[in-house]
């Protein structure tokens, strides 16, 4: 086993990150909030089925996980640590996830507000490294946050699929979460042959 594994995030983590970053900025003295609880929420667990978004707030929903297999190492069972030792890894998988802002506000222009915001924060920190990212732990990988625009008929299924109305909202995509292997092991010299054959 590798010796000093580095910190796994997990996605709960990731979406928890993004969440209090959010409410950080939303609650700054730039801009002020009278309410006391933070803007932006998770989806009440006990309120799926039917789904629900929390009035006051803006509910913070994943809703898809996508395998990234573009940015791949092209050695995917091999990993070398700073020592200049090599393991034998399964490949690791890298995940895209895709995330809905919903605003739900009494008055509609608060919600327009809101993604305002939103999309304000996001457009100066579209690239999520250290310390931006340091409560995920220290080897932890920069986060990219891009803003998705939708065409009317992928909105519509999203919405159906959620079976609630359309709220004002906005949709991003969070690349790159990445999961590896822990249970690594020293790779030798014939094993470095059987490696070779699956690259």
């Amino acid at each position: 086993m590798l010796p000093s594994a580095e910190h796994q995030y997990m996605i709960n983590e990731v979406l928890v990150l993004l969440k209090n970053r959010l409410n950080a900025y939303l609650n700054s003295d730039w801009h002020p909030d009278e309410s006391r609880e933070d803007p932006v929420v998770f989806i009440d667990g006990e309120k799926m089925d039917p789904l629900g978004f929390k009035l006051g707030a803006i509910s913070l929903l994943l809703i898809n996980v996508e395998e990234e297999n573009v940015t791949r190492p092209p050695d995917r069972f091999r990993l070398t640590t700073a020592d200049g030792k090599q393991y034998r890894v399964q490949p690791e998988i890298r995940l895209n996830l895709y995330v809905l802002f919903v605003a739900r506000f009494k008055q509609y222009e608060e919600s327009l507000r809101y993604l305002s915001l939103i999309i304000q924060y996001f457009q100066s920190h579209r690239l999520l490294e250290h310390p931006e990212v340091s409560a995920l732990g220290d080897n932890s990988e920069p986060l990219l946050v891009e803003l998705i625009t939708l065409p009317l008929a992928e909105q519509n299924h999203i919405w159906s699929s959620l079976r609630v109305a359309y709220h004002p909202s906005v949709y991003y995509k969070v690349r790159l979460v990445v999961f590896r292997d822990k249970d690594q092991t020293p790779i030798s010299e014939i094993e470095e042959k059987t490696l070779r054959t699956f690259q």
